[in-house]
């Protein structure tokens, strides 16, 4: 029983976090076009290692 209310005291205390703030929601939007950011240049990286690769790997004769 004591597991099963502290559970319900967590739940009560996830409600109440998960509300956010207009500072908090507003200093978010940079960190995540950021990390956007620099997901496009990993990603674009790795594609041009990927092309690298098939055109090493490509039989020029056929």
């Amino acid at each position: 029983m004591a597991q099963a209310k502290t559970d319900l005291d967590l739940e009560e205390d996830l409600v109440v976090d998960a509300e956010p703030d207009d500072a908090e929601a507003s200093s978010d939007a940079p960190t995540s076009k950021t990390n956007l950011a620099k997901r496009r240049v990993i990603d674009n990286l790795l594609e041009e290692k990927r092309l690298k690769k098939q055109l090493a790997d490509y039989d020029f004769d056929l």
